[in-house]
C-alpha cells in the first residue's frame, strides 16, 4: 500500500471511528507502528488529524463543543438522532454516552419533553443544560483528555449505582462475533458498566461501523435492544443482529 493510500485509509477510520490506535492500524493495515506514527504525524502537520498519545483524534472529535464544522456523516446522524427521539418518553431517566451522534441527539430533543439525563460526556452535558424542561446530572470527575469524558472508578462506581430506564451509546464498531468494541479501554470500561445498568440499552452508528470491530470488548449483542442507524431497518445486513434478539429502528 502507498503512503498517499495508507494515510487515505487512516482519515477514513479517523472519520468513522473518530479516534484510532496505532497499534490497531499497523495489525490492520500490515505496516510498523513506526510506520504509522510517521503517517500520523504528517497528517497532524496537514491540519488533517489530531495525534495523541498511542494514536489520532478526527478533528470533529477533538472538538470541544464537537461543532458542525468538521462532523463526519452529519446528515447521517442527524437521521439516527430522530430516530432514537422516538424511544425517549417524558419523565424517563436516560443514561448517555459522548460522541457526535449523542450530540446531534441532545440537539434533536424536542422543548417539550421532560425528562432526566445522566451522563459523563463534557459536550453532551453541556448540550442537555440548554434544554428547558431536562434535569441534568454529570457523573464522575476524572476528564479524558482526548474523549471530553469522564472516566475512571469514581465514574464507574457512580454508574453502577443507578438504574436508568433506558442508555444510549454512541459506539465505534459493532459486528456479530465481538458484538460492541472500542479501542479506548476507559472509555470501554465506563460503556460496559452503562449496559449494565440500564434497562433499555441502544446502540447509535452510522451504517459504516456495522460489521466492524476494534481491540476492546464492551458487551455482546444479547446486552442491546435496539440498534439504530441511518438505513432501512428491513435491510438484509441487519438480519443477523436480528436474529440475535435486537430490534432495528
Amino acid at each position: 500500500m502507498l503512503k498517499s493510500e495508507r494515510q487515505a485509509y487512516i482519515l477514513h477510520q479517523l472519520n468513522i471511528h473518530n479516534r484510532v490506535s496505532s497499534s490497531w492500524l499497523s495489525e490492520t493495515i500490515k505496516v510498523s507502528e513506526d510506520t504509522i506514527r510517521r503517517d500520523l504525524q504528517e497528517l497532524a502537520e496537514t491540519g488533517k488529524a489530531i495525534k495523541v498519545h498511542g494514536g489520532a483524534l478526527s478533528l470533529s472529535f477533538s472538538e470541544f463543543n464537537l461543532s458542525s464544522n468538521h462532523v463526519y456523516g452529519k446528515n447521517e446522524k442527524q437521521l439516527i438522532a430522530r430516530k432514537a427521539i422516538s424511544l425517549i418518553k417524558n419523565n424517563m431517566v436516560v443514561l448517555t454516552s459522548g460522541g457526535t451522534t449523542i450530540i446531534e441527539l441532545a440537539r434533536s430533543l424536542p422543548h417539550t419533553l421532560k425528562a432526566t439525563f445522566i451522563s459523563g460526556s463534557i459536550p453532551a452535558v453541556l448540550e442537555y443544560s440548554n434544554h428547558p424542561n431536562i434535569d441534568v446530572i454529570a457523573i464522575g470527575d476524572k476528564v479524558s483528555k482526548n474523549s471530553k469524558i469522564t472516566i475512571g472508578a469514581d465514574a464507574i462506581a457512580k454508574i453502577k449505582s443507578l438504574k436508568v430506564d433506558i442508555c444510549f451509546l454512541g459506539i465505534n464498531a459493532i459486528d456479530v462475533k465481538h458484538g460492541i468494541s472500542d479501542d479506548d479501554w476507559d472509555v470501554a470500561q465506563l460503556k460496559k458498566v452503562m449496559t449494565e445498568s440500564s434497562q433499555k440499552v441502544v446502540a447509535l452508528a452510522i451504517s459504516e461501523k456495522i460489521d466492524t470491530f476494534q481491540p476492546i470488548s464492551i458487551c455482546p449483542l444479547k446486552s442491546i435492544d435496539y440498534l439504530i442507524t441511518e438505513l432501512d431497518p428491513g435491510d438484509p445486513r441487519f438480519d443477523p443482529y436480528k436474529k440475535n434478539g435486537i430490534t432495528l429502528i
